[in-house]
């Protein structure tokens, strides 16, 4: 199935856009209004990012551990990364001082793969205000912004998680969205080809999705490409904002960053959390391999 998209979810002009500059986090840190600040560093192939944050975090941040707090235990036919049920998401998210009034930055250690997973959580569980730090920590200490290793208590929250705010992709949408529409593949270029899969026991990619890795939505500096020029980039791949748009990946993290770049481009999108692990769990379904087609 596929959930409808309010109105006022990103994409749609109706708010501030889902990131937010050092200058402009800096300016709120130093004022009176709730702010959060969520550490959600994470490495597929690495530790937890528990190590770095001790080392050091933006100051009054608290660490949400990807694998625990974001995401629900694998297999059972659901994929690597599944969505977390809403209770423990909203305990995880309880436990770090997140309200229902307070603005939310979350941010990782650069170019927000990790990061917009909680921003998608977040979104899609409700929370109206949460923005992802443009270019995470590597942006935060270049721009000369302090480090802290001090431990952080948070005052307990009250968020409410009311999930379904998000439109999402099962596989049987996402099979139809790539034959009907746009469905986008968010992996490396030689996995969607399938010349090679370091993590999954099948390569290759859904038929008629999209070659579009994510990291091609970032600069350099690990900072998101400007407004105009992620709906070029887009609009290249059929994703004009004329019809419906999808994502999926590995495990559904890093589709999750390519909805929020669609969302920085004013494109809304449709997430497919089992993605590519999900897809192959039922060896029924077709697999595809090589370029795309046309």
């Amino acid at each position: 199935m596929m959930t409808e998209r309010p109105a006022d979810l990103p994409g749609s002009g109706a708010e501030q856009g889902p990131t937010i500059a050092v200058a402009e986090l800096a300016a709120l840190m130093d004022g009176a209004e709730p702010l959060v600040l969520l550490d959600v560093r994470w490495s597929l192939t690495g530790p937890p990012g528990a190590g770095d944050y001790r080392r050091g975090h933006l100051p009054g941040a608290c660490f949400v551990d990807l694998d625990r707090d974001l995401a629900g235990p694998p297999g059972g036919g659901r994929g690597r990364h599944p969505l977390p049920e809403a209770a423990v998401f909203e305990s995880a998210m309880r436990r770090a001082g997140v309200t229902s009034g307070s603005t939310v930055v979350v941010y990782d250690a650069g170019g927000g793969l990790s990061a917009a997973r909680a921003w998608w959580l977040l979104r899609h569980h409700g929370h109206r205000d949460v923005r992802v730090l443009d270019g995470g920590v590597g942006a935060w200490t270049a721009a000369g912004q302090p480090l802290s290793s001090e431990a952080v208590a948070a005052a307990g929250g009250d968020f409410a998680a009311a999930p379904g705010a998000m439109p999402v992709l099962d596989s049987a949408a996402a099979a139809r969205l790539a034959r009907e529409g746009v469905l986008l593949d968010a992996r490396a270029a030689e996995r969607y080809r399938g010349e090679t899969e370091p993590i999954d026991p099948v390569a290759g990619h859904i038929p008629g999705a999209r070659s579009a890795p994510t990291t091609a939505t970032l600069g350099p500096g690990g900072t998101f490409l400007a407004p105009a020029e992620l709906r070029a980039h887009f609009a290249e791949l059929g994703a004009d904002g004329d019809g419906v748009v999808g994502a999926y990946c590995g495990s559904g993290v890093t589709a999750a960053h390519e909805v929020l770049a669609l969302a920085i481009a004013g494109i809304p999108a449709a997430l497919y959390p089992g993605s590519w692990s999900e897809w192959i769990s039922d060896r029924s379904r077709p697999v595809a391999v090589g370029a795309e087609p046309g």
